[in-house]
């Protein structure tokens, strides 16, 4: 599987636990909701979902209302074929969830991965965000040491390209700060409550509690080719 499939077949997953839908809603969402997919096509959606389908994690069902497929059936019109999670199917995505591992910072599966923060625990938001961070301070170094060595044969043009790309580097770093020190900051406050509780942590076992984001910011990643962001 290549990781653009991946990175599909997990939103795909995401979208579906939240409820029922076919395959139009599900474009819909992968195009409104998470910008990473804007480019793909039905031609890519249905493979995926026949292969999630005969993977047992999804489940084909006709339309819930009988009378819309009545109408599909005289107009000549296929009904439209509702896609529902399995509790195998289920079960796959909170394990891809909990998964930290180094493609999960890369530009377009982190993208995927941060419109799911809702579902996913505490303290693997926090291994993926400081993930991130890692990766582009690094990507950060490298550019820096390459303007440095090449700045003299560059002509302005390409300097302030240069420049540009850097700069969208350096907010995406200060936003992910933002992001883990009000993680952190969120995860001291319920320390007092879950000693309260006899030691059972209130929000760090359980999925989408958000009490870490920062009210002021949005739920999307920056954007590295908008230069209006702050």
């Amino acid at each position: 599987m290549s990781r653009r499939s991946g990175i599909l077949e997990f939103a795909v997953l995401g979208l579906l636990r939240e409820s029922p839908m076919h395959g139009y809603e599900l474009r819909k969402r992968l195009n409104t909701s998470l910008g990473v997919f804007r480019a793909f096509s039905y031609g890519t959606l249905y493979p995926c979902l026949k292969s999630l389908v005969a993977s047992g994690w999804l489940i084909e069902e006709p339309g819930s209302a009988p009378e819309d497929a009545l109408a599909a059936s005289l107009a000549g019109r296929r009904a439209k074929i509702v896609y529902r999670l399995t509790a195998e199917g289920k079960e796959h995505f909170e394990e891809l969830l909990s998964h930290t591992g180094p493609d999960t910072w890369e530009d377009e599966h982190f993208a995927a991965r941060f419109a799911f923060f809702g579902q996913t625990e505490r303290e693997v938001r926090m291994r993926v965000l400081e993930g991130r961070r890692s990766r582009l301070e690094e990507r950060l170094e490298k550019m820096r040491a390459s303007l440095a060595r090449t700045r003299e044969r560059l002509d302005d043009y390409t300097l302030e390209l240069q420049r540009h790309g850097m700069e969208s580097v350096e907010r995406e770093v200060r936003w992910l700060n933002e992001l883990i020190e009000s993680e952190r900051a969120g995860r001291d406050q319920r320390r007092p409550d879950d000693r309260a509780a006899g030691g059972q942590a209130s929000g760090d076992q359980t999925s989408g509690d958000q009490g870490g984001l920062p009210r002021h910011r949005g739920t999307t990643p920056p954007d590295p080719s908008d230069d209006t962001a702050n």
